[in-house]
């Protein structure tokens, strides 16, 4: 726990939202699914959390505002991601010099770019954390913040205490996500470890509506709703989670 306590405080220097500890052991083959050998023979994953501004996710209401798409854009997808890639970079230094082997995995890196595909499933070493569920958006929902953060991993042999466990799903009947979904892109269907993702999002109908916005040349190219729209991203005062 000692190791945990100074790890943690490392991340409270940068204002860091989330931190968890996840035993990967048991999941080896499944992330070599994705990152092959190289993620192998890890015992855990250190997942970070930084959360987005309400204002600017709030604002997605407007996305086609060249003043929004470019906020959110600059901001969610560059800002945050650079801090997170600070932050894990510090922390794999730090075990390092402690003699411990460390992981860092890259915040928004694909390795299968046209697919989507990381090295390493950042939402699956936070939900293995213990930080929140994996919902029929295919994001990480926290209780308190919903979808609206950016996320990081980092895999190590340290000797670390687990702080949390596989939190299962809470979107229940909620389909607020998939109403909003302008590629029509999100199945509806609640999480299940053992399912293909191609069972709750058809990632090619999302991939072809980014490239569609991509010609448009005046503004970035955002969406956001499903992240946007999340009850448990809403403000308290705005949505009850009772209401779900």
């Amino acid at each position: 726990m000692i190791l945990n306590n100074e790890l943690k405080n490392i991340t409270n220097n940068f204002q860091v939202d989330y931190f968890g500890v996840a035993d990967i052991s048991n999941y080896e083959n499944d992330l070599a699914k994705f990152g092959g050998e190289i993620v192998k023979g890890y015992k855990f994953g250190i997942s970070i959390g930084i959360v987005l501004p309400n204002t600017i996710v709030d604002s997605l209401k407007n996305r086609f505002d060249k003043n929004v798409s470019s906020l959110y854009f600059t901001h969610s997808y560059h800002i945050i991601n650079d801090r997170l890639n600070l932050i894990c970079s510090i922390l794999s230094s730090y075990l390092n010099n402690k003699g411990y082997d460390t992981l860092p995995i890259p915040s928004a890196e694909r390795t299968d770019i046209e697919n989507a595909i990381p090295t390493v499933s950042h939402k699956m070493i936070a939900n293995l954390a213990g930080l929140g569920w994996i919902g029929k958006n295919c994001l990480l929902i926290t209780p308190e913040h919903g979808p609206r953060l950016r996320l990081i991993s980092l895999l190590t042999n340290a000797p670390l205490e687990i702080t949390g466990s596989l939190m299962k799903q809470r979107c229940n009947n909620c389909t607020e996500c998939v109403k909003i979904c302008p590629a029509n892109a999100i199945e509806g269907i609640n999480f299940e470890i053992e399912d293909e993702r191609e069972k709750r999002l058809n990632f090619k109908k999302c991939h072809n509506y980014f490239e569609e916005m991509k010609k448009d040349y005046s503004r970035k190219p955002i969406c956001g709703m499903c992240l946007y729209i999340c009850p448990y991203g809403k403000k308290k005062k705005q949505y009850a989670h009772s209401d779900i």
